[in-house]
């Protein structure tokens, strides 16, 4: 079983949670290139190691935090609010 530890409700099993994506940068669709754009939707990096992520708390408080994850052992570090 995996806990996540959300900011607002503290640890939770993950299954309370939705996967947001890793934590990179949004570039702006009204000003991008469509090659950039592109790269963003589709090439994500799969890094072995610590990685940052945003979850979503949808069986909780509903809000949204960036949380550090081992991709290769699971082992996460405390979350954070997102804005």
């Amino acid at each position: 079983m995996m806990l996540l530890p959300c900011p607002w409700c503290g640890p939770r099993n993950v299954t309370e949670f939705r996967y947001g994506g890793r934590a990179v940068e949004r570039p702006d669709p009204g000003t991008t290139s469509p090659e950039r754009w592109r790269r963003y939707l589709h090439l994500q990096k799969n890094p072995l190691g610590w990685d940052t992520e945003n979850w979503y708390h949808s069986a909780g408080c509903r809000r949204y935090f960036a949380v550090q994850r081992h991709t290769g052992t699971n082992e996460v570090r405390a979350g954070e609010a997102s804005t």
